[in-house]
């Protein structure tokens, strides 16, 4: 029908908002239902379900909600760039408490008085985790060993290794609220950065512990989660035709390299 042919024929990216609770993955199988549904495609024994390219570009926890941006047709190859490129996120972290996932869901593993951490301590410590440094990746992520998650494996009861630290990049830092044991920070990183792990550092470097107790991301690329993001009850055709026009006009206009912010006016270091 006229449906089918239209969903077959989108093309691009576009970014749907996260809701708190599935996982990436089932937000797309969900997505990828819908749409089918639309537009009368038997899912069940029909090629059709399979020639729908449909894919995300970066994983967000099932607890975190935001821009999780999707690729659709020819537009699953242009993902890569998504995953490399700047993503912004707002986290409320706590004081006080650390968790084995490093956030809410997790069980807590340590607890440690924060009374004496000031704003202007908070503050000063976000400095050491700006510009080029090294993370280690929490244990619950979607990092592979032996071609199994890493959060797959814990789950299962299994050993698992931390992985080494790495080289990530982080463009902007800051510090919107802080009202003991909570705090909110505002971040701009590249590809690979997990915020889990920075808020986990940020509370091991003030002599306590921390862990994220809510986590958005507000932009990914050129799609920010006020403008561009479609809720769940415009997951539609048309809806998404409207989305990849739109968006194909932003994805022109974006800027093929980011600067990273140095304390030194006048030296760059550049990312594409």
């Amino acid at each position: 029908g006229r449906s089918a042919d239209k969903l077959f024929s989108l093309s691009g990216l576009f970014a749907v908002r996260k809701p708190k609770g599935p996982t990436s993955a089932a937000v797309l199988n969900l997505l990828k239902e819908r749409l089918l549904a639309e537009a009368g495609v038997q899912t069940k024994g029909n090629k059709r379900n399979q020639v729908l390219k449909i894919g995300h570009g970066g994983t967000l926890d099932s607890a975190a909600t935001g821009v999780l941006v999707v690729g659709i047709g020819k537009g699953t190859k242009m993902l890569g760039t998504m995953l490399a490129g700047s993503k912004k996120y707002t986290a409320i972290g706590m004081l006080g408490k650390a968790t084995d996932t490093l956030d809410a869901t997790g069980k807590v593993t340590e607890e440690k008085p924060y009374d004496q951490v000031t704003k202007g301590d908070l503050e000063n410590v976000l400095q050491k985790f700006t510009g080029d440094i090294m993370q280690v990746p929490p244990l619950y992520s979607a990092l592979k060993k032996d071609g199994e998650r890493l959060s797959t494996l814990m789950k299962r009861g299994e050993a698992v290794e931390a992985k080494p630290a790495r080289p990530v990049r982080v463009y902007s830092l800051s510090l919107q609220q802080f009202q003991p044991p909570l705090f909110t920070l505002d971040v701009e990183c590249g590809g690979g950065f997990y915020v889990r792990s920075l808020v986990n550092d940020i509370g091991k470097e003030l002599s306590t512990c921390a862990t994220v107790q809510e986590l958005t991301r507000t932009k990914q690329g050129p799609f920010t989660l006020e403008e561009h993001a479609l809720q769940e009850d415009k997951w539609t055709i048309d809806e998404i035709a409207q989305s990849l026009e739109h968006c194909t006009a932003l994805l022109l206009g974006e800027p093929a390299q980011k600067k990273l912010k140095t304390e030194h006016p006048g030296e760059t270091a550049v990312i594409c």
